[in-house]
């Protein structure tokens, strides 16, 4: 690469594509003592919108449970962003959006869950930290060897 050719990577705008919420068993729910179970998934999509301009939305769904069928909540949140990457490798613009974007719009979903989620009248829900990395690489190995979903449970 030539000096005037360095990579370029830059934030141009973070948003909250989508966020939905849904209490299906209120107001009975609230009486209930038992602790739920909390299932996450994760999902990451990145297309470019323009020469150099990605959007990338990371997809948060979290459900809580008691037992196998009483939800407690389900809440999704699309928690988006455009990105200036511009003399970036072929090879390695792909890692760039499904690691590098993700790792910065995950705490804006998780701010945003945990937010959604007391106001539903709920104790927030902190999501845990996410290895980016290692969801691709593993997403990679699920591609080289069958059809992924493009779905990835997160524990």
């Amino acid at each position: 690469m030539t000096d005037n050719a360095q990579p370029v990577f830059s934030i141009e705008k973070l948003y909250v594509k989508d966020i939905s919420l849904e209490v299906p068993n209120a107001p009975q729910i609230f009486l209930e003592r038992e602790n739920p179970q909390i299932s996450v998934q994760l999902r990451t999509d990145g297309n470019p919108i323009d020469e150099g301009i990605y959007n990338v939305v990371l997809t948060v769904t979290v459900s809580a449970k008691i037992g196998e069928d009483k939800t407690v909540f389900l809440i999704e949140v699309q928690q988006a962003g455009i990105f200036q990457i511009r003399n970036v490798p072929e090879g390695e613009l792909e890692p760039v959006l499904m690691i590098g974007c993700p790792n910065i719009l995950f705490p804006y979903a998780r701010e945003a869950v945990s937010d959604a989620v007391t106001r539903a009248g709920f104790q927030p829900v902190v999501l845990a930290p996410v290895n980016f990395e290692a969801l691709y690489m593993q997403q990679q190995q699920q591609r080289a060897g069958a059809p992924a979903g493009g779905e990835v449970p997160v524990q």
